[in-house]
């Protein structure tokens, strides 16, 4: 099993280009299933989860091949199974939302509940009572969801009783071939979602109200094929910028987009980074000084994302002051507070809420990391500290990172690779 191996306390310095955003990638993937016709999708991140996602239509019967450009190339004509089985899914929870896509084209779709990141109950009922009202007929046993319609779905009015992304992204996914008008109430409306919708509608689906809490689709009886570049990773550009902030450093990131993260800029701002922007780049410039904490609250988009709140605590433990980070979202999202207090971090827990004292130096040390997001705030505490420190279970890491420990060399890191 790899490791990540860090001697910090080097400032960053330097420029990166950012990849495609893994949460606008795996559903576009999957919403290749909606057409017969060959597209491209272009910028897609080199991820385990991305080769997962590959693998499980691969299964089905689509044909998908990688060029040297990383565009994949997807042709869903001789789909013969509608099946996703427990070995695949059980690593991703984005394996689900092929469950639209089989139930909106073909009627039929037998998926395994999903597995992923252990950061608390993510619940597919919104998916399920969504599907349902279109006229799915839908059970769940041994671990899977069984739906099966029995005609086209029909266009009806949807009010979903949380926010939530994916569960947004597979009514709409399975809405775009139904009978009708379908209208989503409370729709997440995450710069993913609403890339998922503009992709749709380049094969020739009539969305909109995408990237709002009100998404309408207007089902079409077909979709055709075509070409689409997936959005950049506004949750990579955050943890690099956090990177240059907490080794006091400067970087410029590229090919990424500020306004898909102005929250996560001002937050920054409030530590004393001075932020400069354009079209498609972030600067950032610590100036040589040392953070200030800082409060955040977790919620859904466009308030600042729980995918960047780890990083954020690994930023307050060096801090000036003491920063409160509460978690609104997941509530088992703290499982790297141990691994930072290992590094001298002091951290205390008061139900939702992590009160973070900042101190002069954190050591290094060996660490475990647990989830995606929190292998991330691991490796930030590494770059700030002295010695060396460790990052097992970076399999977590390789999900949602492509090629992480090169491109913080880039800036002048020191870390490397090493097989266990």
């Amino acid at each position: 099993m790899d490791k990540l191996i860090i001697r910090g306390n080097v400032t960053l310095q330097g420029e990166i280009r950012i990849s495609g955003a893994k949460n606008a990638a795996l559903p576009i993937i999957a919403a290749s299933l909606l057409t017969p016709a060959p597209v491209q999708i272009c910028n897609i991140p080199h991820l385990q989860d991305v080769t997962t996602i590959i693998s499980l239509l691969g299964q089905m019967g689509t044909s998908l091949t990688l060029d040297e450009k990383c565009n994949i190339n997807v042709n869903a004509s001789n789909v013969t199974s509608y099946h996703a089985p427990y070995d695949l899914v059980r690593t991703m929870r984005a394996s689900v939302l092929v469950l639209g896509p089989l139930l909106g084209r073909f009627g039929e779709a037998n998926v395994s509940l999903p597995g992923g990141c252990a950061i608390g109950t993510r619940p597919v009922d919104q998916h399920l009572k969504g599907l349902q009202a279109m006229g799915a007929e839908i059970e769940v046993e041994n671990g899977y969801i069984k739906a099966k319609a029995k005609k086209r779905l029909q266009g009806c009015t949807i009010v979903m009783d949380i926010v939530t992304v994916t569960g947004t992204e597979n009514i709409m996914m399975a809405a775009v071939l139904a009978e009708g008008q379908t209208i989503i109430h409370n729709a997440a409306r995450e710069p993913e979602v609403e890339d998922l919708a503009n992709f749709l509608n380049v094969l020739g689906s009539n969305i909109t109200g995408a990237g709002t809490s009100t998404i309408v689709i207007e089902g079409v009886r077909e979709l055709s094929g075509g070409s689409y570049h997936v959005l950049p990773d506004r949750i990579e550009t955050g943890t690099y910028l956090i990177a240059g902030a907490i080794t006091c450093g400067k970087v410029k990131l590229k090919n990424t987009r500020p306004d898909i993260l102005e929250s996560v800029l001002l937050k920054l701002e409030e530590t004393g980074a001075h932020i400069n922007t354009g079209k498609d780049w972030i600067s950032l410039d610590m100036r040589g000084n040392r953070p200030r904490a800082i409060n955040v609250s977790t919620a859904p988009y466009p308030a600042f994302p729980t995918d960047m709140q780890a990083q954020v605590m690994a930023l307050n433990t060096i801090a000036h002051g003491t920063g409160m980070i509460t978690e609104t979202v997941f509530e088992n999202r703290f499982m790297h507070v141990q691994e930072l207090q290992r590094m001298g971090a002091q951290i205390s827990l008061k139900g939702n809420t992590a009160i973070c004292t900042g101190i002069d130096q954190l050591q290094g040390a060996q660490t475990m990391a647990t989830d995606l997001r929190a292998s991330a705030s691991l490796v930030l505490a590494g770059l700030a500290a002295t010695g060396e420190t460790s990052v097992d279970r970076i399999y977590h890491i390789d999900r949602g990172y492509e090629c992480i420990e090169e491109k913080l060399t880039q800036l002048g890191a020191r870390i490397h690779r090493v097989a266990d």
